[in-house]
């Protein structure tokens, strides 16, 4: 290792126990040794050089090159030792400092997220081969942060629950009309066509997931529920009694948060309600990761809510929750590495090696910024009226438990079908019967406006 690189690891590393290699083949250790051990070998100058002069970006950059490699631990275990030092103020070097505020000083510039440029940077990810998303999503796709309300659930389990969680927020009515930003591959859309009997319109710059959402909506017969189009939430002049949008506003761009909010106080009925569930951060302002915006989300940018509550108040919206879940995003992401990992060689076919060492460091990197930094989720409930919603939270609970007896009584009447192909009427009756009384229960609980209100 150069000295300087020795020096800014050393003051860096004070806890951990982390040994470097570097292409002199010389070892050296950093820590108290407390933790696992991690072990970095850096194999040429090149790597070590760029790695000095700017190292959040030219690590990943390196390990995605192969000119570094984890010999000891994994990425995971590496980003732990970074985090958990960055804390205590130790890289405060001047080179560091000024390429951390260059980057906020021109964070701006970065996310002119015109209507041109935002599509480009959604197809940049987004559309991405669907069969890699496959590997190691759940089995709704659904690429946002689950809901894990009992820590032992399954992806499944805690993304079906997140659907819920929304869906209870949005006290949403049979047969209302719902807007849905940023749809994906349509999983939450279709789910409240499904559950709630909504007529749901489903926006995305994306061509991949529009293609899947819509080949979905007709395979279930829900095509006259749930349309999905290819558009930009700027070019929208419809109405809808309720507004949700689920892993999109990190697209937006800080220069853009009140045309956002000002279009979504357009849209929304006056008494309707919004909820906005986005990444977010529990500290101040900062800029977007180097690598993340480089090669991951080009245009992308985490917001402080401090950012975000100024906007909504300007553009007249009320907020009326707000919910910050904190480690279920760091779970989320451990259930996609490791299925990453057991798919490895199924993405490398239909990549290569460096996308997959990249989409590696991606994966963790993000668990790890979940567990040892600041970031987080926040749920945003937002209305144009003060008696919109019910006096307190309890209609949420309700709805849920409602909702997870419905989704009960879809799996048994399933799993039914599936054992009992000959007597497949018989057999579905009962907990069809059983979900139709939950989603029932779930209407009730829509329809109990006045009566909660006055509670």
């Amino acid at each position: 290792m150069n000295m300087l690189l020795q020096r800014i690891v050393g003051k860096l590393v004070r806890t951990g126990n982390l040994t470097v290699t570097g292409p002199n083949g010389r070892s050296h250790r950093f820590g108290d040794d407390t933790g696992d051990p991690v072990h970095l070998l850096i194999k040429t100058r090149r790597a070590e050089n760029a790695i000095t002069l700017d190292p959040m970006l030219a690590l990943p950059e390196a390990y995605m090159d192969g000119d570094v490699d984890i010999v000891g631990g994994d990425v995971l275990g590496l980003m732990r030792v970074v985090f958990q030092n960055l804390g205590n103020g130790s890289i405060d070097t001047a080179w560091t400092k000024a390429l951390d505020n260059l980057r906020l000083a021109f964070r701006r510039f970065q996310q002119v997220n015109t209507t041109a440029r935002a599509k480009r940077n959604v197809q940049r990810h987004y559309d991405l081969s669907g069969d890699l998303y496959r590997l190691f999503l759940d089995t709704d796709m659904q690429y946002s942060c689950a809901y894990f309300a009992d820590p032992d659930m399954t992806l499944e389990e805690a993304q079906i629950a997140k659907k819920a969680h929304i869906a209870a927020k949005m006290r949403l009515r049979p047969g209302q009309s719902v807007l849905d930003i940023g749809s994906g591959w349509g999983g939450l859309g279709l789910y409240l066509a499904r559950t709630f009997e909504a007529q749901v319109l489903g926006v995305t710059l994306s061509t991949e997931q529009h293609a899947v959402a819509t080949e979905r909506a007709q395979a279930e017969g829900l095509e006259n529920r749930v349309h999905f189009e290819i558009r930009d939430y700027r070019d929208l002049v419809e109405r809808f009694d309720r507004i949700v949008s689920v892993g999109m506003f990190e697209h937006v761009g800080v220069n853009h948060y009140r045309t956002f909010f000002d279009n979504v106080a357009k849209r929304l009925k006056p008494d309707g309600v919004m909820v906005l569930h986005s990444i977010g951060r529990a500290g101040p302002p900062a800029s977007t990761s180097a690598f993340i915006r480089k090669h991951i989300f080009p245009g992308g940018y985490i917001p402080a809510l401090s950012e975000v509550l100024p906007a909504i108040e300007k553009a007249g919206l009320m907020v009326t929750d707000v919910e910050i879940l904190r480690l279920h995003y760091a779970e989320t992401l451990r259930h996609w590495s490791l299925r990453f990992q057991a798919n490895r060689d199924k993405a490398k076919a239909i990549y290569d090696e460096r996308f997959c060492r990249m989409w590696e460091f991606y994966l963790a990197a993000s668990e790890a910024a979940f567990r040892w930094q600041d970031l987080m989720v926040f749920q945003i409930q937002l209305s144009h009226r003060n008696d919109t919603l019910p006096l307190t939270r309890d209609y949420i609970g309700k709805c849920e438990k409602a909702l997870a007896m419905h989704e009960m009584g879809h799996r048994q009447a399933k799993l039914a079908a599936e054992d009992k192909p000959a007597a497949q009427p018989a057999a579905r009756a009962q907990p069809a019967a059983k979900a139709g009384a939950a989603q029932a229960e779930a209407g009730k609980i829509g329809r109990r406006r006045k009566v909660a209100d006055k509670e």
